[in-house]
């Protein structure tokens, strides 16, 4: 039975939210905030009472966008706790996902809320309060919005990243994602998972190329049914890594 701490601060969409969650038979209490201060006030109290107090808090339900500390402030100062509650965002902006999880976030539920999807990310919550600390999603998977709906994309399944402005659209196997994520971002933190930039547009899993081509001085990619244009300035580097990797 989880204990439950909604915070947002537009009083209508904290009723609607808290009315969802005491209707939820796996909560035992739900209970609100209407600023970021207020909650982080009551989560410290709660973590000094220790985890049989009546006050206790499994998981925070929190909105984002709130006047003074974002809810993205919040997760920031309870990831240096001891022991934080869980976290699940819950707002109306599907941009701010990748940062969610990177703060290790539970789940990430789209206003309004649908209440067989708040249900879903309850029963996410309950699995790891019952089980005790699970490995965040994060590093092996990337949130993705369709539909309304934050789905999760595995790195591993992703083929190749293009640019498209302050985008990315994610290739795989089975169709593509637009995620507002730089590509430099994308690089970064794919790089120790073997993807390579090629372009200034592109950046490829090297596992996922199944031919490099040279013609007139002009090197090209294949990965699956898409032909990509290497730079001249990543040419070199592309070529020594494919080497090295056949090598082994």
């Amino acid at each position: 039975m989880l204990r439950v701490l909604a915070v947002d601060d537009e009083e209508p969409a904290l009723e609607e939210l808290l009315y969802l969650l005491r209707a939820d038979p796996r909560i035992r209490a739900a209970e609100g905030a209407t600023s970021a201060t207020e909650a982080l006030r009551r989560i410290g109290a709660a973590l000094d009472a220790g985890a049989d107090d009546a006050a206790a808090v499994d998981v925070v339900f929190l909105d984002i966008h709130m006047a003074g500390l974002t809810g993205l402030d919040v997760a920031r100062l309870l990831a240096g706790f001891a022991a934080p509650p869980l976290i699940v965002f819950v707002t109306a902006h599907e941009d701010f996902a990748v940062r969610a999880f990177d703060l290790k976030a539970v789940d990430y539920v789209l206003k309004p809320v649908r209440r067989e999807r708040l249900a879903e990310a309850v029963r996410r919550v309950a699995e790891l309060v019952g089980r005790g600390p699970a490995p965040a999603p994060a590093s092996d998977q990337i949130p993705v919005e369709l539909g309304g709906v934050i789905r999760f994309v595995a790195v591993d399944d992703i083929a190749y990243a293009e640019a498209q402005g302050d985008y990315a659209r994610l290739h795989t196997g089975t169709g593509s994602h637009l995620v507002r994520i730089p590509l430099t971002t994308l690089e970064e933190r794919w790089r120790t998972r073997g993807f390579v930039r090629i372009h200034r547009r592109h950046l490829v899993s090297l596992a996922r190329i199944d031919e490099l081509r040279l013609d007139a001085g002009a090197m090209t990619v294949r990965v699956g049914a898409a032909e990509l244009a290497v730079s001249r300035r990543h040419a070199r580097a592309l070529r020594d890594l494919l080497m090295r990797q056949a090598g082994r």
